[in-house]
């Protein structure tokens, strides 16, 4: 057992960071003394002290010997994992390594269709090959749940010779399938499982919470520690257990795609973080979940207004469906539709007019993600702007119905032509986006939050997808990863030479 009471990285960081001397190395401002004042009054002096590089005490992120690895070997032991690696480009980078240390050009992987763009860049810098699983959909709701045991059986079946599974566990609902029977029936094909656990890095540090996907049984996971724990913007970790992935590759791939010049705060943050958890974490799950109970409970009883549960029991004792086994319960959903106003309005009244502001505003619902960093005043305020919310700006006897989805993608047939890698480097052009229906797309294009491409390079444009991007945009949502956000035109592929159809 090591002592999770050390912040080695931490420690050094503050040491040099505190170390009178003559900086002559990177970066330009030399400890905040060249500082823009603008920047100085903003966040201070203090916080560029410690915006250092790689000094000799401070380790080196790709060669780790000294404080990164203890840093390193504490993480992997408080998460569960037998090695973890610091990420200082987020999760996103995380999960591209993952594809590319499993897959290469032409290698088939099994993943789910609402993925996040970061799958879809690793596709595109692997040259792997997808077969896309559509999650399991409720169609009341128009929520993505998460793919199920039976379909990954079923695709493995079919494509015994993919390299790898990749899934999203939870999902951006808080949402968790049936992970545990995904693993087992993964590794009986002896391949890997890969999890995207972006938004789940609190998972193993409280029984309330769904189980871990490391726990599960999963090869490698992905955690955005910033997303819920206490680590800044952009900190993330990658874990791997079990010898069916070859740690040299995920490192020579993180070599890839991360900085060669990674911020030492954002290191220093993970550090702490994980110290943070390692000793507290489990009080620090409980008030969490005290707090998301208290609003679950008071939004819950507002007129017109629900959220989304955890599954319960049915008389043969199965808890949810195959894509729905858990919820987590610091992850708040609240269906709006009743109200007559659509999620995205909903939030636009609630953060113009109440100072409250959710994570993933959609047609119906808004998403709230309730952390170790939230208040009492904070849920109090948020309930506080529901119930005005349904008083005051609902409409009576009105209902926003369910004629477009934020998942439309899960129900749609993938049509993909070319490989996303084919696609994405093929020649293009742009087309008004009114006459592109029938083409390959050549980019992604995605609503985000939260960034699970509609469209990615490779795929058959259709009609229905075009109407969708478009009811969307014109609700409020964002549209993003394609060269014009605006929507006015889209890249295609020019020729449809030596397509694939999978």
């Amino acid at each position: 057992m090591l002592n999770q009471n050390q912040t080695p990285l931490l420690d050094a960081l503050k040491t040099t960071a505190t170390r009178p001397h003559a900086p002559f190395y990177t970066p330009g401002h030399k400890q905040g003394k060249g500082i823009p004042q603008p920047l100085a009054d903003l966040f201070g002096t203090a916080v560029f002290g410690a915006d250092l590089t790689e000094l000799a005490d401070l380790d080196h992120l790709f060669a780790p010997q000294g404080v990164i690895q203890k840093a390193q070997q504490l993480a992997a032991e408080a998460f569960g994992a037998l090695q973890t690696w610091f990420l200082v480009n987020g999760s996103t980078c995380g999960v591209e390594a993952a594809i590319l240390a499993t897959c290469g050009t032409g290698d088939k992987i099994i993943l789910p269709r609402n993925v996040h763009s970061s799958a879809i860049a690793g596709l595109i810098l692997s040259g792997a090959i997808p077969i896309f699983l559509n999650p399991e959909y409720d169609p009341v709701l128009d929520i993505a749940h998460s793919i199920t045991p039976t379909a990954v059986e079923s695709a493995l079946q079919q494509h015994p010779d993919a390299k790898a599974v990749l899934t999203v566990y939870p999902t951006y609902y808080g949402v968790c399938g049936d992970l545990s029977a995904i693993a087992h029936i993964t590794h009986q094909h002896n391949i890997p499982l890969l999890v995207d656990e972006a938004h789940g890095a609190h998972f193993a540090f409280h029984p309330e919470l769904p189980i871990s996907a490391l726990a599960a049984g999963a090869d490698l996971t992905v955690q955005s520690i910033h997303k819920v724990l206490g680590a800044m913007t952009q900190a993330s970790m990658l874990h791997i257990q079990g010898n069916r992935i070859d740690s040299d590759r995920i490192s020579k791939a993180l070599q890839l795609l991360q900085s060669t010049s990674p911020s030492y705060i954002l290191l220093a943050s993970l550090d702490a973080a994980r110290q943070q958890m390692a000793l507290h974490g489990k009080m620090l799950m409980s008030q969490t979940l005290q707090l998301a109970q208290e609003a679950r409970t008071k939004i819950s009883q507002i007129p017109r207004l629900s959220v989304l549960q955890t599954p319960v029991a049915n008389q043969q004792g199965l808890v949810g469906s195959p894509g729905f086994v858990a919820l987590d319960k610091t992850r708040l959903t609240v269906t709006v539709s009743k109200l007559g106003l659509t999620g995205f309005a909903a939030d636009e009244i609630l953060d113009d007019k109440f100072a409250v502001t959710a994570e993933l505003p959609s047609q119906q619902h808004l998403t709230f993600i309730i952390s170790l960093g939230n208040t009492a005043a904070d849920i109090q305020q948020l309930v506080q702007g529901f119930t005005i919310l349904a008083k005051e700006y609902g409409r009576t006897n009105v209902s926003i119905k369910n004629d477009i989805c934020q998942n439309l993608p899960t129900k749609l047939d993938t049509n993909l032509y070319l490989s996303p890698r084919e696609a994405f480097f093929a020649a293009s052009e742009t087309l008004p986006f009114a006459k592109t229906s029938d083409r390959i797309c050549a980019e992604i294009v995605c609503p985000y939050p939260p960034g699970i491409p509609v469209l990615m390079p490779g795929e058959l444009i259709t009609k229905p997808v075009l109407d969708y991007l478009q009811q969307i945009q014109a609700m409020g949502g964002l549209i993003g990863g394609c060269s014009d956000t605006s929507l006015k035109t889209l890249k295609v592929v020019k020729s449809l030479t030596n397509f694939i159809k999978t």
